[in-house]
């Protein structure tokens, strides 16, 4: 199945608006606005850099992360069944909502980092046993200097 074509600035646009009515009661600590409008920041930096790629890793893991405090958050702060008013109903459920969007504009972004020459696995800078060694160079064996002139060649006679 296709993921359709969705722009950077609609991904955020729906989840500032849900993380907004998602902090619209207080039933969530200030951790979660925290969490979610920074990691809204760092794709607004991924609409303003087109091409880098570390902006648009850092909104993709920063989204992944979310869904992890979400997850938490929302199960912690969850209020009883007897102090679930109206207002307090519709912010859950659009942070609730967030959550289970998350997933999908995670790969939505993926698919972004793709198309700006992103690799299928994320490098974090360590190296890896499997490296490539075809341009191996032994240091241990210096190779012996170059003999001048060259053996069977006789020296021309200075000038």
């Amino acid at each position: 199945m296709e993921l359709p074509a969705v722009s950077l600035k609609a991904i955020i646009l729906v989840h500032w608006l849900l993380t907004v009515w998602g902090c619209m009661n207080y039933m969530l600590p200030a951790s979660y606005a925290w969490g979610n409008f920074s990691v809204l920041a760092l794709g607004i930096w991924a609409i303003v850099q087109r091409d880098s790629l570390d902006a648009i890793v850092m909104f993709l893991t920063g989204l992944v992360l979310t869904v992890l405090t979400d997850i938490i958050h929302i199960s912690v702060f969850y209020p009883g069944h007897d102090h679930l008013g109206n207002t307090s109903r519709f912010s859950m459920g659009m942070a609730i909502l967030s959550l289970l969007l998350k997933p999908l504009s995670c790969s939505l972004v993926y698919r972004m980092y793709r198309e700006r020459g992103g690799e299928y696995t994320f490098n974090i800078g360590v190296s890896s046993a499997g490296q490539d060694r075809s341009t191996y160079e032994p240091i241990d064996q210096p190779e012996a200097p170059p003999q001048w002139p060259p053996p069977g060649k006789t020296a021309q006679p200075p000038y």
